[in-house]
């Protein structure tokens, strides 16, 4: 990725979002966390004050600022005085082990990191790269030093970063997708555009802010004027008594946040102010969104699909899992959704094959990885660039996308082709199963299926033999207590395999 000046420049994305949410409407609130809240000229004026800080500290324009705190204000600050100061950013997860991070630090080379006091003083045993400054997000000033720059953000070159978000993918080293700003700004407003925030909503985000799915709540809540409510996810047991106090009306779910708030709402039954509930990263089970609807009445449900590479790709409109059983919806405005054969042609309807994106909102690759880039980012004769994601479905009549799996989600057994997918769901439609996960058959062994709930293996194999091809049944179950999760929500099918290999899961 190059960050030399070039003579083509783009909006700054710090302005895009902050700049004019600040502009329009000063007092509004725009974030608040446990401790207390900014209005968006208070924001501002942090963001402003961390853009001082980067100057004073040598911080030069293409720089890497990496971010590795937890879901708060100040991180929005220097989200967006980052931006403003030219650099980029790069959140990191503060769960991060320090086998990926150590491979972070190397490949991302940041001028400046900034973390808690027991990481900067070691105690974690990271290794911090030479030449780079590390600061306590505690101790950073983020009060401007003199009389505020008003002066807008200044355009930035049309290939400057304003993003690295690292990706772990089914490799051992994270990869970082490089997010220029200008599709970093397209994606959101092509977002915003189908989600139709306002700005009365209160955003409850207590997805990591490291994930782009938080991280893209703070850049629509800006651009509808609303306010980005932060919790972390040591605060999950309190979320619903929070989303109450604050009068929360949007909440972005993934699977596990989904099946935390129905558990709680078993113990706080009051009504509250929950009018949607998106959904991406890890898609919502039937069962689960039936019991969301149940317990937020009047709350609307809305599926989405879309890749790091390019942000969003599909978002069906709000109850349209009703009519539309299993579909993501039609590609963003602007923006084209397509599926492809082995050969890269465009197929049929209902007929499975790679899901590929075109539009401006395809990011610029990954950072420093030139074959990786050149697997996935594919640019024809007419020079039209299409994103190849790597995952499978399948597209109907109206445009609507149906989302099957990664490549390897898809195999065949005993001659007959089928999906984790679809085994899944079959056993999430058993009453007393409340998730399951599917690890697909390798060299050395069957298909093997987790399930959490009530039953035992041979009731949750009987009741699938009424829902499947006996091909497709499996004969290895496991009922476990709870299903392992990443930092982000989703089923870690690493672990999963691993409970394999230390032939534990008795304890499990």
């Amino acid at each position: 990725m190059k960050d030399t000046f070039v003579s083509s420049q783009v909006e700054n994305a710090a302005e895009v979002f902050l700049g004019r949410a600040a502009a329009a409407t000063p007092a509004a609130p725009a974030v608040r966390d446990r401790t207390g809240v900014w209005t968006y000229a208070e924001l501002d004026a942090a963001a402003r004050g961390f853009a001082q800080r980067l100057a004073e500290l040598g911080i030069r324009p293409g720089d890497r600022v990496l971010a590795r705190t937890g879901s708060t204000r100040a991180f929005l600050a220097m989200l967006y005085g980052t931006w403003r100061h030219g650099a980029v950013f790069v959140p990191i997860s503060p769960a991060m082990r320090t086998f990926h991070l150590t491979a972070v630090l190397a490949d991302s080379e940041p001028a400046l990191i900034v973390t808690t006091a027991a990481e900067r003083e070691g105690a974690e045993g990271h290794p911090w790269p030479a030449g780079a400054r590390v600061v306590v997000a505690d101790e950073v000033d983020l009060t401007p030093s003199g009389p505020i720059d008003t002066r807008p953000a200044p355009p930035v070159p049309d290939d400057r970063l304003a993003l690295l978000i690292y990706t772990s993918g089914s490799t051992a080293a994270p990869k970082a997708v490089a997010c220029p700003h200008a599709p970093v700004a397209f994606a959101a407003r092509a977002i915003a555009a189908r989600l139709g925030y306002e700005n009365g909503d209160v955003v409850l985000t207590a997805v990591p802010l490291s994930f782009d799915y938080g991280l893209y709540q703070a850049l629509l809540s800006a651009l509808a004027g609303a306010e980005l409510l932060l919790s972390d996810a040591d605060e999950h047991a309190r979320l619903l008594g929070y989303a109450r106090e604050h009068g929360a009306t949007i909440v972005p779910l993934v699977p596990s946040l989904g099946e935390i708030l129905v558990k709680l709402t078993a113990r706080d039954q009051r009504p509250t102010k929950i009018r949607m509930f998106t959904n991406t990263g890890a898609a919502l089970n039937a069962p689960l969104i039936a019991t969301l609807r149940e317990r937020f009445p009047g709350a609307r449900i809305v599926p989405m699909f879309g890749t790091t590479e390019c942000k969003r790709i599909t978002i069906l409109e709000p109850d349209g899992d009703v009519a539309k059983p299993g579909s993501v919806g039609p590609a963003l405005p602007g923006t084209e959704v397509l599926v492809l054969d082995d050969d890269g042609r465009p197929l049929a309807p209902h007929e499975i094959g790679e899901i590929a994106a075109r539009g401006p909102h395809v990011m610029a690759g990954y950072w420093r990885a030139p074959e990786q880039t050149a697997q996935r980012f594919r640019v024809a004769d007419d020079g039209t660039l299409t994103l190849h994601t790597g995952d499978y479905g399948w597209l109907d009549a109206d445009g609507h996308l149906y989302f099957q799996g990664r490549r390897d989600d898809l195999f065949k057994r005993r001659g007959l082709r089928m999906s984790a997918i679809e085994i899944e769901a079959a056993a999430l439609d058993v009453d007393g199963v409340h998730a399951a996960a599917l690890l697909v058959p390798e060299d050395d062994r069957d298909m093997v299926l987790f399930v959490v709930g009530e039953l035992t293996v041979e009731q949750v194999i009987e009741r699938l033999t009424q829902r499947l091809e006996q091909a497709k049944v499996p004969e290895l179950i496991h009922v476990l207590r709870e299903l392992p999760l990443t930092n982000n929500g989703k089923t870690d099918r690493k672990q999963l395999k691993s409970y394999l290999r230390e032939g534990s899961l008795d304890r499990r």
